[in-house]
């Protein structure tokens, strides 16, 4: 009997440290209590695996420290009634079973923390197949032959990178991991490398082979504690077990590997501003050409890849580029991971082959809207990608198609949105009681309203932007009801609401406000009062400003 606890950082987050602990409690045998990362459901984490002696499972979601007692009974006795309200469901089961997973195939399966978990699941079996067995040139031409593209974002065939630093001139030559996973609602290259990070270092170290390089870096983002934790012990595993350091494997092949932390600023996503970074500097992009290929790291050739492309090159050299280009499209080979958050069912990680819909991973993976209100829009691609619309939600996923909406593939974050109403339907309101198109009960809409955005956000930004508004309620009520009962601005500057005046006895007849007006509003004679026409006024303002005997009134 073996139980399994998730701990990714969802995981975590959600409780499963204390069921850890609730469980060490009871009468269950310490030893066959262990650990595992993230499975991609975080929807409905605390999860905890029970794999029986013929290793069949039971999965038990959304575990409380509470129920450590009934799983403990489970085990004990068998019977099933003990835990039958944390089973997991068919329905829910089904957000598994309907993904391939490549990148994610041991996420949450093995125990992160032992080198011995990876190995016994086939791990490094692709590092000896690749330093003993082919040529640094025979494994770029599988990967070609894969049609592995950089996951990061690009698009960019990976073989022709890895070529590019192959060909460069010079003994010096980096390998660099780029795990600033920066774009909003993204987390899939966290997830690997707490769930799987011997799966990262056996990729970059397959990638260092054929690029000839002697040193592999990983440059992940400092809000990544529990990831950089475990991939130092990692690192410190596999330089114990002789695969990372001199003469891997009894070969020619020498690798060292050391981590950066870097400080999150979203620029350093980009390859050069990593490099910039790296070397101690501000994080700015260089100029190019020259391309890292050329001149990197140090002014070194080196090459950059991201923690998903890395995590797929193992299984390629294991099981062929024709394998893994067997799915897809003719444009986009294999598998993509995504992240899906924001209104949708089963929120978590999701790795399918290209060639899937959108409504495939929103609908039918995803579950649909959580609210079962309309779906709206995705937004791909974070900060510089876009938001795609509800009726191109059968839109297939991979690059071209993608592109041609106008958004773009990303590194793989997708943030579902439905119809609830946000900060522009808040505007929408506000301008309406600006213009006097206002009503009654829009204050107490305008209020609900805020509380809802307030509730729903997805960041700080997004919490704290009814702030104003319903500040302004708090203390200046009665501005409100001003503009929607009595159509006035009691501040006089909403133009729609304002109206300019000339009193009779004040006015001198000076002719200034008339020649200043640009719509010729004003009439009248010299040295005699003159008369707005407040149908043809713009309300600019320009006549109160001019007039030198305070004539002019603004109510």
């Amino acid at each position: 009997m073996r139980i399994v606890i998730g701990q990714g950082s969802c995981g975590i987050a959600a409780g499963a440290e204390k069921v850890r602990k609730a469980l060490l409690n009871t009468n269950i045998n310490a030893e066959s209590i262990s650990i595992t990362g993230c499975i991609g459901m975080c929807y409905l984490e605390p999860i905890v695996d029970i794999y029986d002696d013929d290793n069949k499972l039971t999965r038990l979601v959304k575990v409380s420290e509470n129920d450590a007692e009934s799983i403990a009974r489970f085990i004990e006795s068998g019977d099933k009634a003990a835990v039958e309200k944390l089973i997991v469901s068919d329905e829910d089961s089904e957000f598994l079973s309907k993904q391939t997973r490549i990148a994610l195939r041991n996420c949450g399966i093995i125990n992160p923390d032992e080198i011995e978990a990876y190995i016994n699941a086939g791990g490094y079996t692709a590092l000896k197949k690749a330093i003993c067995e082919l040529t640094p040139e025979g494994v770029i031409d599988i990967i070609k032959t894969s049609g592995l593209a950089g996951r990061g974002g690009a698009g960019f065939p990976t073989w022709f990178k890895w070529n590019a630093a192959r060909q460069s001139e010079g003994e010096e030559k980096y390998l660099i991991c780029n795990a600033d996973e920066g774009d909003p609602g993204a987390f899939m290259d966290r997830a690997v490398i707490e769930s799987d990070p011997h799966n990262l270092i056996e990729g970059m170290l397959i990638g260092a082979y054929a690029i000839g390089a002697k040193h592999a870096v990983v440059y992940v983002r400092a809000e990544y504690p529990l990831a950089i934790k475990r991939l130092k012990n990692a690192i410190a595993q596999a330089k114990d077990k002789g695969i990372i350091g001199e003469n891997i494997f009894g070969s020619d092949f020498s690798c060292d590997f050391t981590i950066k932390a870097g400080a999150g600023a979203f620029v350093c996503g980009e390859e050069t501003a990593l490099i910039e970074s790296l070397e101690g500097h501000r994080g700015m992009p260089r100029l190019k050409p020259p391309f890292p290929a050329q001149s990197g790291f140090w002014r070194k050739p080196s090459n950059i890849n991201n923690v998903e492309t890395f995590a797929n090159v193992g299984w390629i050299i294991n099981n062929g580029g024709e394998a893994f280009a067997a799915m897809g499209t003719e444009n986009s080979k294999g598998t993509k991971v995504f992240a899906v958050t924001g209104k949708v069912k089963r929120s978590g990680l999701v790795e399918i082959p290209m060639g899937k819909t959108l409504r495939d991973v929103i609908f039918d993976i995803g579950g649909g809207m959580k609210t079962d209100k309309e779906f709206k829009a995705v937004q791909m691609g974070g900060p510089s990608g876009g938001c795609i619309p509800a009726d191109l939600i059968d839109t297939v996923i991979d690059y071209k198609a993608l592109g041609a909406t106008g958004a773009i593939m990303g590194s793989g974050g997708m943030v579902v949105m439905d119809d609830r109403i946000g900060t522009k339907r808040m505007l929408e309101m506000l301008e309406r009681i600006t213009k006097g198109e206002g009503k009654e009960g829009d204050i107490e809409l305008l209020e609900e309203l805020c509380y809802s955005i307030k509730d729903g956000a997805l960041c700080g930004l997004g919490q704290t932007a009814p702030n104003p508004v319903l500040t302004t309620i708090k203390y200046f009520r009665d501005e409100y009801e001003a503009h929607i009962n009595d159509k006035k601005c009691p501040a006089g500057e909403c133009s729609d609401l304002i109206e300019y005046r000339i009193i009779a006895d004040k006015c001198k007849g000076c002719t200034l406000c008339a020649r200043n007006c640009p719509v010729n509003a004003i009439s009248g004679t010299v040295k005699k009062p003159h008369v707005i026409n407040t149908d043809k006024c713009i309300k600019c303002g320009k006549c109160y400003t001019s007039c030198k005997f305070g004539a002019i009134v603004k109510e």
